[in-house]
């Protein structure tokens, strides 16, 4: 790779607006951003190491691809051989996270850049690497990068959008197959267990599977068994290359009863009535109060929840359309564009048949949406 994956005129726009000169990125979703798609091979599932961890940087200059560098484990010397780094300035040299910025530290002094605004990600930056950094360079002003780094991912290319249906369909297919597989008797632990080989076998990466059966709509995996005529949700995240496919959907074991074609008709409901109002230029506000409209008017208003969150690298990211405790929905008003991605779900409570939800990922496009992992969204028959 030569040049960057992301687009360098949008990213020097958003740090002029934020008022940063240089971008230093270190969380895993951003580093792999940056880097168009890089992860060490060897740092796939642990970032510890020794005393200290993994502490990949990615450095950015507005204006100016050549002082741009990598400061990598010198494990990653071996991918640098193979020429998978587009910086030019490539330091494969580190063991920890104080040496990593010490690095970065050098990288920044040789080009001239000590006094700079500099953007981090205070969420994500070790403490020690922080101080670092800041003990090393006293004359630059620090800030937050993170939103910028949340801006810039917000369109999605056509390769990350592919990663993303494929994804999605590949945790469907693997629900379907684990459904098709289970029997009377079949406890949660073994449920999460064979959808997990089920997506490995299908090329995810696994990350979770959230799980109910019947009445009891406690999620965490346990030996409570499936029994006849319950309904089972099942929730799921497998990636690709770092993308999450993140969908939910319901089985019964044996003929759903009429009650239960009832509820899900009711969930998916308001699921539809979401996605006919977005669209490139609609907000996601619209969606959401159309939604929420349509579930209040249903038998079942008190027991359902309305979500709608942006998602890509991150299961939650922009667009920011609800406010919640984990974030401000500061994009609610402000109009969708084609290439974002969200994920529309709506979860009912049921005091006596348990948790009836229905989770989808849909691509916004100029005309109105595309609908990724869309199959198998009525009740899954074990």
């Amino acid at each position: 790779m030569t040049t960057p994956p992301f687009q360098t005129e949008k990213a020097d726009a958003l740090m002029e607006a934020h008022g940063l000169d240089v971008l230093i990125a270190n969380s895993p979703h951003n580093v792999r951003y940056l880097l168009g798609g890089h992860r060490s091979f060897f740092f796939q599932s642990m970032d510890a190491l020794g005393h200290a961890r993994y502490l990949p940087l990615v450095i950015y200059v507005a204006g100016t691809l050549d002082q741009a560098a990598y400061i990598g484990s010198a494990i990653e010397g071996f991918e640098k051989a193979l020429g998978a780094f587009w910086p030019i300035h490539t330091h494969t040299v580190t063991w920890g996270t104080r040496d990593a910025a010490e690095a970065a530290v050098k990288h920044l002094t040789d080009m001239g850049l000590t006094k700079a605004r500099i953007g981090i990600e205070p969420p994500f930056l070790p403490r020690d690497a922080d101080q670092v950094l800041a003990d090393g360079l006293p004359d630059a002003i620090f800030g937050d990068a993170t939103p910028i780094l949340e801006r810039l991912r917000a369109i999605k290319r056509p390769d990350e959008l592919a990663k993303l249906s494929a994804a999605s369909d590949g945790v469907i297919d693997a629900m379907r197959a684990t459904i098709d597989w289970a029997t009377p008797g079949v406890t949660k632990h073994q449920i999460i267990h064979r959808l997990k080989a089920e997506e490995h076998a299908r090329d995810l990466d696994f990350d979770y599977c959230l799980v109910t059966f019947g009445q009891n709509r406690n999620r965490a995996p346990s030996d409570q068994q499936w029994q006849p005529g319950e309904a089972m949700s099942i929730d799921s995240g497998g990636n690709i290359d770092g993308y999450i496919g993140d969908l939910c959907r319901m089985a019964v074991m044996g003929p759903p009863d009429a009650e239960l074609e009832d509820l899900l008709a009711e969930v998916d409901a308001t699921q539809q009535a979401t996605f006919a109002f977005l669209k490139a230029g609609a907000t996601g506000q619209t969606a959401l109060d159309h939604g929420n409209s349509v579930l209040k008017s249903g038998p079942n208003a008190k027991h359902t929840d309305l979500v709608i969150h942006g998602m890509g690298l991150v299961s939650h990211e922009v667009p920011f359309i609800m406010s919640n405790r984990i974030y401000d929905g500061v994009d609610a008003e402000v109009p969708l564009e084609a290439g974002m991605v969200v994920s529309v779900e709506t979860t009912m409570g049921h005091p006596d048949r348990g948790l009836i939800k229905l989770e989808d990922t849909i691509a916004i496009t100029e005309q109105g949406f595309e609908m990724y992992g869309d199959a198998a969204r009525g009740w899954n028959i074990a």
